[in-house]
């Protein structure tokens, strides 16, 4: 389906993903994880310059050996990275040598880059508790370091997909101090989604310089209104991570961070910071889009848009409970326009609220079909509900009389496909 960007004016999209920003290279190939020679199955990217690096993971108690890794990794470097090394099929979890492979993933990518191993990070996805092969990725790493491009970023990203269906980059470029930056993400990820730290593999660049804290900052709390706000279908993954790695090779002044109570989704930025801020939550968010609408068999990219609540947080979680209700995704899939679903998901979202006070639109561009008001169901015509419900992108908006807060969550219907896809996925 095709996906409308969520824009910013003073920000512009580009070409490239990962590879937009300046100094990073990147490639996927075949290396034999995969027995589908068309399938790519790892990925490799590099800065030309070292970079500072902020993650969030998955808050699953069970986490993958690449996470643990990783996050040793940049302890022992102090959040530096020079590049990162993946790979799909086999997500190298719950193995008695998950850690040793993990690290001599790392250790055959520094060898071909003349790094320390230190500076690389290392993700994996695929089936759970499967021994990871080394020898594919042994035979492969010299032929996958020796075709980094700066044009190669949809070859990396082709090689982290498992299930998903379309490719996820954005990329954007904007100015800073009279300096060109860009800010350039891909993402994986079609089941196995949740909020909880969230969601899959994503990888970040950014050629604009901003220090390890700042970038820490940003990136956790832009989390918690992106990829904390995406449910697919209830599972938390054991491998979820997102990754950031600024270079510097714009040449801005450093940005550093600000207490500012910056609302992204409203304001206009003025700092440095925020600008900063803003770009990465373009790339942020329309890249949770893209997970939301690819989801595992989905048919309708789904969202609910929360007004007038007390606080953002409450906003927030009450349109992810709509989200990830299996009754809510059923009724989109079959184009039901049974809002009772709806109204009992905000009933038990743990927020207090006046239900007398909830209105709720089902929305879509074949037009606006009101659902309730005052806590209430209102006549409507079961016709225009239906052209309503028919198109591929659909709003629930919700509007409550409890302050001036919003919030926003996205996801995507219930399908047949989605038990198909999951009922075979090791074969």
């Amino acid at each position: 389906m095709s996906l409308k960007m969520i824009e910013k004016e003073g920000f512009e999209f580009v070409q490239g993903g990962i590879c937009a920003a300046k100094g990073f290279r990147a490639n996927g190939l075949n290396c034999g994880l995969n027995p589908d020679r068309e399938k790519y199955d790892l990925a490799l990217f590099a800065s030309d310059e070292i970079c500072d690096a902020a993650a969030v993971y998955t808050t699953n108690l069970v986490k993958g050996a690449p996470i643990l890794v990783t996050q040793e990794h940049l302890k022992q470097t102090g959040h530096k990275l020079r590049a990162v090394i993946a790979n799909s099929k086999n997500a190298n979890t719950c193995n008695a040598d998950g850690v040793e492979k993990a690290e001599k993933m790392c250790a055959l990518a520094a060898a071909e880059l003349g790094i320390v191993p230190q500076q690389v990070g290392v993700a994996s996805t695929g089936v759970i508790g499967e021994n990871l092969k080394m020898e594919p990725i042994e035979s492969h790493i010299h032929e996958l370091a020796g075709g980094l491009t700066s044009d190669g970023g949809g070859r990396a990203e082709y090689a982290i997909m498992t299930t998903d269906t379309v490719s996820k980059e954005v990329a954007v470029s904007f100015e800073l101090g009279g300096k060109t930056c860009h800010i350039g993400g891909m993402a994986k990820g079609s089941g196995m989604i949740h909020p909880n730290m969230a969601t899959t593999l994503n990888f970040i660049t950014t050629d604009a310089a901003i220090g390890h804290e700042a970038l820490q900052k940003a990136l956790s709390e832009l989390v918690q209104i992106t990829y904390n706000c995406l449910s697919v279908d209830g599972d938390t993954s054991t491998n979820d991570m997102i990754l950031v790695m600024a270079n510097g090779l714009a040449g801005n002044r450093e940005v550093t961070s600000e207490e500012t109570g910056f609302d992204v989704t409203k304001a206009e930025p003025k700092s440095d910071y925020e600008k900063f801020y803003t770009a990465l939550w373009l790339v942020l968010v329309n890249l949770t889009r893209m997970l939301a609408a690819d989801g595992e068999g989905a048919g309708k990219f789904v969202s609910c848009r929360v007004e007038g609540a007390k606080a953002r947080e409450d906003a927030i979680t009450l349109a992810k409970s709509v989200i990830s209700s299996s009754l809510v995704k059923c009724a989109m899939f079959g184009e039901d326009a049974n809002c009772g679903r709806v109204i009992c998901a905000l009933g038990y979202a743990g927020v207090s609220i006046d239900i007398s006070g909830v209105d709720i639109d089902l929305t879509s561009e074949a037009g606006v079909m009101p659902a309730y008001r005052g806590g209430y169901a209102v006549a409507f015509d079961e016709e225009f509900a239906k052209k309503v419900l028919e198109q591929d992108e659909i709003e629930i908006v919700v509007r409550l009389k409890e302050g001036k807060a919003q919030g926003c969550a996205w996801g995507c219907d219930l399908t047949y496909d989605y038990v198909r896809i999951n009922g075979d996925y090791r074969s």
